[in-house]
């Protein structure tokens, strides 16, 4: 399957984990195509927001069961990106401001 650069990342992870390591080590959360590679990572980030990155780490989460009455159900897959960037380097989309 040939994931475009426009589809692999899906939208940016604002939690107060995420928040931290940001914080503390430049590293930016992201949800991104279960299919994507770590370089197909690296290259949309550093397409999209103009940075240069230096590391991505990817972890898939799993969906949680969920019930509705007796209906049992899960709910999907996905993953997420960790992607650290270069020193001095940020990304707006995180700062509050567009970009």
């Amino acid at each position: 399957m040939i994931i475009t650069v426009e589809e692999v990342v899906k939208r940016p992870l604002i939690t107060e984990k995420a928040e931290r390591n940001r914080e503390a080590s430049r590293s930016f959360a992201f949800e991104v195509h279960r299919d994507a590679t770590k370089i197909q990572v690296k290259q949309a980030v550093e397409k999209l927001f103009n940075v240069h990155v230096l590391a991505v780490r990817t972890a898939i989460a799993r969906g949680k069961n969920k019930r509705v009455g007796k209906n049992a159900g899960q709910r999907p897959n996905w993953k997420k990106a960790f992607v650290t960037l270069r020193d001095g380097e940020t990304i707006a989309l995180f700062e509050g401001t567009s970009a």
